[in-house]
Formats: structure tokens, sequence, C-alpha cells
């Protein structure tokens, strides 16, 4: 399983694993081996979705300083992950112009290593979108996201969690820039995808009920968001605890709806 899509419990059972595969390599292959950056990077981006950043952050910063010095950096496809994952982290943490030459940098080596159709070459297009998107550079973000869908469905396969998570960054941008008739397709395509593939009851299917919700009522359709919306509140409850920031937002946008339908 792709660590993003992991449930709190499943995050609690895989840490130590993780934990113990990095000391395995270390005392096995020596504190400076391309595998134990590579296990770095894995316990990194599980304490970056647990909310742990300033403990992600150290062991990212790790694995890159390895890359960098093995071979100068020979095995640019790891190489790669470690700078994406670092610049995912600091974008993140709004330091943009620290993550921007490190998505850019990363996206250009997996497109050289490993071809331009590459499910990781689609990953790194998705997180620069991200970050211009954010910094409101949607004109710039639209073609990245939408190169990073064909691919991934070209190399995934059209119902894979990962086609859903280009459908949905692409639904929001086209949302944010109004074109909501365009948005609600893909955000009802993605929670189909997500439902099917993780389970009726997976967070990603929370942030796909909570995207479809937030445009339906935005739309004035407020009857049918607000189940959208305490639905997503159940299995963010339910899967990662009821002061989640996630489930504190889905909490608000149904408390909003509420209140601007009270007769």
């Amino acid at each position: 399983k792709f660590v993003s899509f992991l449930t709190r419990a499943e995050f609690s059972q895989a840490e130590p694993l993780f934990r113990r595969v990095l000391a395995i390599f270390e005392a096995s292959l020596g504190p400076d081996h391309p595998e134990v950056a590579t296990s770095l990077n894995n316990l990194g981006l599980l304490l970056k979705d647990t909310n742990r950043a300033g403990e992600a952050e150290q062991l990212f910063w790790r694995a890159l300083a390895i890359h960098e010095r093995e071979s100068r950096g020979s095995n640019l496809p790891n190489y790669a992950q470690s700078l994406n994952s670092l610049g995912s982290l600091l974008q993140d943490k709004n330091e943009t112009n620290l993550a921007e030459p490190l998505l850019r940098l990363s996206l250009g080596m997996w497109e050289a290593s490993l071809g331009p159709d590459h499910p990781k070459v689609a990953t790194g297009l998705n997180n620069l979108g991200t970050l211009l998107d954010d910094t409101n550079r949607a004109g710039e973000a639209e073609p990245l996201f939408r190169r990073a869908l064909a691919i991934r469905e070209a190399s995934l396969g059209p119902d894979h969690p990962r086609v859903a998570t280009s459908l949905n960054n692409l639904g929001l941008l086209l949302k944010d820039t109004n074109r909501a008739g365009e948005a609600e397709p893909l955000f009802r395509r993605a929670l189909a995808i997500r439902e099917a593939s993780l389970g009726p009851d997976h967070p990603e299917v929370a942030t796909s009920l909570n995207n479809l919700g937030t445009l339906l009522d935005d739309a004035n359709r407020a009857g049918e968001a607000e189940p959208l919306f305490r639905r997503a509140l159940a299995i963010r409850e339910a899967s990662l605890g009821a002061g989640h920031p996630n489930a504190v937002t889905i909490r608000g946008n149904l408390a909003a709806l509420l209140k601007r339908n009270v007769t």
C-alpha cells in the first residue's frame, strides 16, 4: 500500500516495521548505503503523513545527503525521490522558494532516468503542479495535472487510486478557476475509484466526499452536499480521530452549511 493511503491503525503498525528495516540496513550495510537512504525516505513519508514534519524533515535531509555522496548521485530515481519528498515537505511548510527548485530537479531526474511516461514522472508533475496551483499559478499547473493524469491512466489503469488523486487535483483547480461544471464529473469519478479500490470508509474517500460536497454547496445544492459532509466527517473521525485537522475542516464545512440553511 502507498503510505498516503494507510489508515490510522495501519500507520501505527507500519512505523515499527519501517524503523526495524532501517536499523537492519544501518547495521548490515553501514549508515551511508543507498538502501539506508531509501529506508529513511520511507519512514519520513510515514512521519510526514502523521503530522510529524519535524522528524520527517531530518530523515529526508539525511537521505538526500547519502544520495549526493553515493557515486555523486548515480542512482537518479532514488535521488529524485529524496528531492521530491523533501520538496513536498517544504511546500507543506510554505517554504515554496526552497521547495520549487527541489521539485523541478526531481522531475527532471525522473524524466531523464525513467522516461517521460513513467508513473514517477506523474508524481513529480503532480507535486510541482500542486505547488504552482497553491502559489496562484493555475495556468502553469493545469497542463502538469493533465499530463500526470494521462500518464497514470495509461501506466496504472483508469481505476487506480493514483488516478483518483490526479482527478481530485485537477478538479480542485477547475473548481477554483470557476469551472465547476468540468470539476464535478472529475470529483465523482475520483470518489467512485476510491470507494472501489480503497473501501467505503477510507480517509481518501472522505476527502472526495468533502470536495464534492463543497462544490455542491457552493452551487446552492445544500440538500445534496449535507449527506456527503456527514459521511465524510464520520469516516474522518473513525479513521483519524475527531481532533485531526482534516476532521475539523469537514466539521466546519458542515456547520457552515447548516448555519446558512437554518429556517
